[in-house]
């Protein structure tokens, strides 16, 4: 699965989008240099049931941003993606 399609499978599960879910995750504080995985990842099981593939996509993002590495892009691996440039802003919004 790429990571653009964890984050949309995420927004399917969730009602929000990557976007939505990381300004509530600032709104908490789990966004600072400190703040482990674990205490993300806890946050987005209660809330969302969010399993750990799904919420280390989005731990990633909050993290360390959209960019991800260009070594999946045009890849024919399973986890390839289109951009380096990870798509926040929701599925129905996406360019083509």
């Amino acid at each position: 699965m790429s990571f653009q399609a964890y984050l949309d499978a995420i927004e399917d599960k969730t009602g929000r989008t990557p976007r939505e879910l990381l300004e509530l995750a600032k709104e908490r504080g789990l966004d600072g240099p400190d703040v482990k995985a674990g205490q993300i990842l806890e946050w987005l099981q209660a809330d969302y049931g969010l399993g750990r593939g799904h919420g280390m996509a989005l731990v990633h993002v909050i993290k360390k941003g959209p960019q991800i590495d260009a070594k999946h892009v045009g890849s024919s691996g399973s986890h390839r993606d289109e951009s380096d440039t990870l798509w926040l802003d929701g599925k129905a919004t996406k360019p083509v």
